[in-house]
C-alpha cells in the first residue's frame, strides 16, 4: 500500500535525508521525497501498521532533520 504525506522542509538536501531516513524505516518497502512539491510518498511492506510505522518515520526523519514536518 501507497500513501502520500504533505511535508515542510527547507532545503533539498534535508529532503534527501528525510528520504533516507525513510528508507531505512522498518516497515517501509520504498520512499519518495518530491521537494518541489512538499511529499514524501510511502510504500509500506505487506502486513505493516501504517500508524505505527509513520511513527517511527517521524521520529528517523526528526533525527537527520529537527525542524522537518510530516503532516499525518
Amino acid at each position: 500500500m501507497k500513501k502520500t504525506y504533505k511535508i515542510d522542509v527547507d532545503c533539498a538536501n534535508c529532503a534527501n535525508l528525510m528520504e533516507q531516513a525513510a528508507k531505512k524505516t522498518s516497515g517501509v518497502k520504498d520512499a519518495v521525497v518530491n521537494f518541489m512539491a512538499l511529499k514524501m510518498t510511502v510504500e509500506f511492506e505487506d502486513g505493516a501498521d501504517v500508524k505505527t510505522v509513520m511513527a517511527d518515520v517521524v521520529k528517523n526523519c526528526k533525527i537527520v532533520e529537527d525542524d522537518c514536518e510530516i503532516y499525518l
